[in-house]
């Protein structure tokens, strides 16, 4: 693999093969393995995790999946197929609307022709969904007495995107809805990994300069080195991603074992980039992931976007991915399991804390989200 300090999209090689684990290890055999979290922590030191993976049911499907980037596809589908009846042709072209890439489709947007209208009006069926389903979620008691919802994911990043969630800003205030609806003030590729700064033990991080985060997705994975600058800003405020990688998965259709392999190498490279720059790594590697992370590592549900069975009794992703890396340093590598919307919305935590309620909807192949309550120093609560 080319080094890089951007993103790189190509798929990782082979990582060495694990060793046979024995299935139904007790609590010492895999914490001598460094694979107990806490897994899914909800109360952290500043915050409370309210709930994450909220699925409202609306008769006919979950309230979250009209307003994911797979469902403003489908409107825009929808709109070039009308524009087509209409115009005689595809005001797009011959590419399917799952082949546009964002880049391409604000191109079509500024050309301001029959294109654009077709963009606008699917962005504008998109704001009303997204409206709606803020509506919906702050109904739930998770999620009562929200101030401030942040939209992450990379759909706010572009024209279109950034459109559609103003369009959503306005029919919100014109229902009188209060909440303030903000977009991710980090690359959407680094979010998902600065979190991890909030999740990791304090004493660690106190010790080290920087940890290793992942962040699996439906269609790509992100891993990077998280430098804490902890020094310079105890609130981790100054954290940044140093370097990263990005594998769009889908595109190679990896059986799931395959992705995991995929995904250590892609964390050996870094390993490796660490030692070189002599950035101190701390022996943790936190790991954001979707659906319902149980305490044990195990996951109970929402994965359906990942390939192959991560519910099943016998995989254990903090376990197996544990298995196929080296030690940093002297001790255990420690691997540390979370929902992956609950991470994101961690890396907006120091800019959060003049509200007291707040949460995330993730823009992505489905809709994630996670609800917040800031805590109280200790003498105050």
């Amino acid at each position: 693999m080319a080094s890089k300090d951007k993103d790189s999209a190509q798929k990782p090689a082979a990582s060495k093969k694990p060793s046979t684990a024995q299935e139904g290890k007790d609590a010492k055999a895999q914490r001598e393995l460094g694979i107990v979290g806490p897994h899914g922590d909800m109360r952290l030191a500043s915050v409370i995790i309210e709930g994450y993976s909220l699925e409202l049911s609306d008769g006919e499907g979950y309230v979250g999946d009209v307003a994911s980037r797979t469902a403003f596809r489908h409107m825009l589908d929808a709109w070039r197929k009308l524009y087509a009846s209409m115009e005689g042709k595809d005001p797009m072209g011959t590419k399917p609307t799952r082949e546009l890439s964002k880049h391409k489709l604000d191109a079509l947007l500024e050309k301001d022709g029959v294109a654009a209208q077709a963009i606008e009006a699917a962005s504008e069926d998109y704001a009303m969904q997204l409206a709606h389903v803020v509506q919906r979620f702050l109904k739930h008691k998770t999620w009562r007495g929200v101030e401030r919802i942040i939209i992450g994911g990379g759909f706010h990043q572009s024209e279109v995107g950034g459109r559609a969630i103003d369009c959503t800003r306005k029919i919100l205030k014109a229902e009188k809805v209060p909440v303030e609806l903000r977009t991710l003030r980090h690359h959407a590729d680094e979010g998902g990994l600065i979190g991890w700064g909030h999740l990791a033990p304090p004493a660690l991080l106190q010790s080290y300069d920087a940890i290793l985060a992942v962040d699996i997705g439906g269609t790509n994975v992100r891993c990077g080195i998280v430098q804490t600058h902890l020094h310079r800003a105890p609130d981790l405020s100054l954290a940044e991603v140093v370097r990263r990688e990005k594998w769009a998965h889908a595109n190679d259709e990896p059986r799931r074992d395959e992705l995991v392999e995929g995904i250590a190498t892609l964390l050996e490279g870094l390993i490796a980039y660490a030692e070189k720059k002599k950035i101190r790594l701390a022996p943790y590697i936190g790991v954001a992931c979707p659906g319902l992370i149980v305490e044990d590592g195990s996951l109970a549900g929402g994965t359906q976007n990942l390939p192959g069975n991560w519910e099943s009794t016998r995989f254990h992703l903090p376990r197996d991915l544990c298995e196929r890396l080296p030690h940093i340093g002297d001790g255990r590598t420690q691997v540390c399991l979370h929902n992956d919307a609950v991470v994101q919305g961690l890396s907006e935590m120091p800019f959060m804390q003049d509200v007291e309620r707040w949460a995330v909807l993730t823009v992505g192949t489905g809709l994630g989200n996670a609800s917040y309550t800031n805590r109280q120093p200790p003498e105050f609560e």
